[in-house]
């Protein structure tokens, strides 16, 4: 692969993307590879989604699940980690008095979705408060686990969180959760390709995420890994045929993966994500990124508020760094909306940064991909510059 790696993504001309944690842009060799699907598939839809689809279908869900680390049959393929998370609570019975788990750094949807399954059962969720600045993992572990009680059935955390960007010791927690008879859902789309852990080292029982993010894949795809125990029986949250087409013998996957017509491209097109990343080096990617993230966060700091969610360490954060602004700087009118000096940047200097009202705090979010150049850091610092002089 070139050095110019750079250029394999069609970023509009004049914007610094710094925001590839919300919605990750895909290379032009993904973008040509799933064109070349769509194509197949328009030639002859009766004989692509009939004849073929299953064993394309079963050749990606296999390079992803080398890739992520797990067995393919533990794999299915869903448009996003929160179509993931849904299927976890449609198949997760809950009881008046139960306990849901979470902490305070879990994203928004996670929080609701749970919280609305909690309110169906008359169950209830339960939030750990996790300690900062971010310095031991233990720490952390043993923050979560002050909120067990003998009523909590279920922990849900995520890998990397997504407004604070840290990378949290998920396989720890999952051990100690397993050891208590608590079931385990972890959140990891941002993981997936940022962060060198594999599923099998996980003991979790469910773990969802997306595709487009780090990995680079289409929009629109994602995974969810079931361990073995609770594959049979499992019950989609969209009912269709729940065989497959091709007369194929009976897999729990029939109910996933045919759910009506759909477009399958984008998940035929994860092998050529895959295969662009390991083609530049994954090790390599993840270094690059990181330094890139370690800029942003050592350069950007002077315009914070004097605090650091975590130590300075690949070991808590990755390709994606949050940095708190100050107390002062003027909020959005509710969580939610796009903060005023999110909307400036993006009017006035063409940037897109994520600034996120997380409880009581304003974050500055900065992602790097290998698009990102220290000269787009450098245009932000100048705009925040303009910024605090206007």
């Amino acid at each position: 692969m070139s050095d110019s790696v750079a250029d394999a993504w069609n970023i509009q001309k004049g914007v610094i993307y710094l925001n590839h944690g919300s919605f990750g842009p895909s290379p032009t060799p993904v973008l040509q590879a799933r064109q070349e699907w769509i194509e197949r598939l328009e030639r002859e839809p009766m004989d692509f989604l009939v004849r073929q689809l299953s064993d394309h279908l079963d050749y990606a869900a296999d390079r992803l699940a080398k890739f992520v680390g797990c067995s393919a049959d533990n794999l299915i393929f869903v448009p996003n980690a929160t179509s993931g998370m849904n299927i976890v609570v449609a198949n997760t019975q809950l009881e008046p008095g139960d306990e849901v788990l979470l902490t305070d750094h879990e994203y928004g949807a996670v929080v609701r979705i749970w919280g609305k399954a909690c309110q169906r059962a008359g169950a209830t969720t339960v939030t750990a408060r996790l300690p900062l600045p971010m310095t031991d993992r233990q720490d952390v572990i043993e923050a979560i686990f002050e909120r067990v009680t003998p009523r909590t059935r279920v922990l849900v955390v995520s890998h990397v969180t997504s407004q604070t960007a840290i990378i949290l010791p998920v396989r720890e927690i999952c051990e100690r959760a397993r050891q208590l008879g608590i079931r385990t859902v972890v959140d990891g789309p941002h993981a997936v390709a940022m962060v060198a852990d594999r599923i099998d080292s996980i003991p979790c029982d469910f773990y969802t995420a997306s595709c487009h993010k780090w990995l680079c894949a289409p929009m629109g795809t994602g995974f969810l890994y079931v361990r073995s125990h609770f594959k049979q029986g499992l019950q989609p949250t969209t009912w269709s045929w729940g065989r497959s087409l091709k007369g194929n013998d009976p897999s729990w996957k029939d109910e996933f993966h045919w759910t009506g017509t759909f477009d399958p491209t984008g998940y035929l097109s994860i092998p050529a994500a895959i295969d662009f990343l390991e083609a530049y080096g994954l090790k390599k990617f993840r270094e690059q990124t990181h330094a890139l993230a370690q800029t942003a966060r050592n350069s950007l700091s002077r315009f914070g508020d004097g605090t650091a969610l975590t130590a300075d360490s690949s070991n808590w954060y990755g390709s994606m760094v949050s940095i708190p602004l100050p107390s002062e700087t003027e909020t959005s009118a509710f969580p939610g909306t796009m903060h005023p000096l999110q909307s400036w940047l993006w009017e006035m200097h063409q940037i897109e940064v994520p600034v996120i009202q997380w409880k009581n705090q304003l974050l500055l979010r900065v992602s790097c991909h290998l698009y990102s150049q220290p000269q787009h850091l450098e245009q932000l610092q100048s705009a925040l510059e303009d910024w605090h002089q206007k």
